[in-house]
């Protein structure tokens, strides 16, 4: 049984693949291991963190307790964000030298603080060095949203200040330019 394609050659120090511990879990189990694999502490590692995720995966699968409709939202929306990596983001730092951080983990947070906001779930966050300014911090965001459909606009304002605060508090960067795309509607 194989776990999957991303697994596939990948060596531990030891030489062993983590596929070939994988599919034998069950011999060694059931007392069939090999010299090595009862002295190599790689793959007594491996091999034990394998049991533990194969342990998980079995309850998880067996439990058919519904998930709650806000964390298949949280999941969708972790989802709908884009997952790879594209550019840095240099950060200040008070050690010589450059800090730099994916644009992916500044996104992340600026999505978080819209989402403190009631009424707000953040979709998509794109964050770009502000081109028109001289300061390295400066970035600018583009920010989509959706709001329940009774929400009060003017907490859109509530939205751009936590936005903001966050890029600076938790981040380090200063907004040049906060566009906030209100995409879709939901209900409460």
């Amino acid at each position: 049984m194989a776990m999957n394609h991303a697994t596939r050659d990948y060596l531990l120090p030891c030489g062993r693949d983590v596929e070939q511990v994988w599919e034998r879990l069950d011999e060694v189990d059931a007392g069939r291991a090999d010299a090595h694999e009862l002295d190599c502490p790689h793959c007594r590692a491996t091999r034990e963190s394998l049991l533990v995720l194969r342990g998980l995966t079995r309850e998880l699968a067996e439990d058919d307790a519904e998930p709650s409709p806000d964390l298949t939202s949280r999941i969708m929306s972790a989802i709908r964000a884009e997952v790879r990596r594209r550019d840095l983001v240099p950060l200040a730092s008070p050690e010589p030298g450059e800090v730099q951080v994916s644009d992916q983990a500044v996104a992340a947070v600026l999505r978080f603080a819209a989402d403190s906001v009631d009424g707000v779930r953040a979709r998509r966050c794109r964050v770009l060095p502000a081109p028109d300014s001289t300061d390295p911090l400066a970035v600018d965001v583009e920010l989509h949203l959706a709001i329940a459909h009774d929400f009060d606009g003017d907490s859109l304002d509530v939205v751009r200040e936590r936005v903001t605060a966050a890029a600076g508090a938790r981040v380090g960067l200063r907004l040049a330019r906060l566009d906030l795309v209100v995409e879709d509607l939901y209900d409460a």
